[in-house]
């Protein structure tokens, strides 16, 4: 299987016509998805102008996305290679039991849905650099009460996801699954309180 700069070369390749270009695109997203294939590809088709249907896009807009797929891609490597040298530290010291915080990489790694949509046509309008840079600045912060990307309060926990985990909170603005190691207990607990109400209703 192709590796994502050899697909992101065919991206750029102007030998290559536009509906190859496009396959190679999206298979750049099987690399790299950090809202899940389907939502991260309606994103950088909405921001770089193209349809999301569009057989045979313009050329230059495709590499666009591919731009801002690839600097989202640094920013969430470079929280990676963080993320292992923490990780390489900690078991030096004798801490080999993972926390909160490492489960939930653990299901991320590689960027695969690091704020998963599980509709795709709803996912944060932002740059995913940007989203995936807020991401981690919550990671790195204690835990709030709102949505790292879009600050809304609207977390409403639902069971079901297309992705593991298959239940957690989802935010209402942005459409991202909040990582839980983000979020207070008490701001999990509201969730999913909320999600309890609105079953009985």
């Amino acid at each position: 299987m192709a590796k994502f700069r050899s697909l992101a070369r065919q991206v750029r390749d102007p030998r290559r016509t536009p509906t190859q270009r496009r396959t190679y695109l999206r298979r750049c997203l099987e690399r790299f998805a950090p809202y899940g294939h389907r939502a991260t590809w309606d994103h950088l088709a909405s921001r770089a102008g193209f349809g999301p249907q569009d057989r045979e896009p313009d050329p230059a807009r495709l590499v666009a996305a591919l731009e801002e797929l690839e600097e989202a891609r640094d920013v969430w490597f470079a929280y990676e290679a963080e993320f292992a040298a923490r990780r390489k530290r900690e078991k030096f010291y004798g801490v080999r039991q993972p926390g909160a915080l490492d489960d939930w990489h653990r299901l991320t790694w590689g960027g695969n849905g690091v704020a998963w949509c599980d509709d795709p046509s709803v996912h944060p309008s932002d740059r995913l650099a940007d989203v995936l840079a807020r991401i981690i600045t919550a990671i790195r912060s204690d835990p709030g009460t709102v949505c790292p990307v879009c600050a809304d309060s609207r977390i409403h926990w639902r069971a079901g996801l297309a992705h593991l985990p298959a239940a957690g909170p989802v935010c209402a603005g942005c459409g991202i699954v909040v990582p839980e190691p983000v979020l207070t207990p008490q701001a999990l607990l509201e969730a999913r309180v909320q999600d309890r109400y609105a079953m009985r209703c």
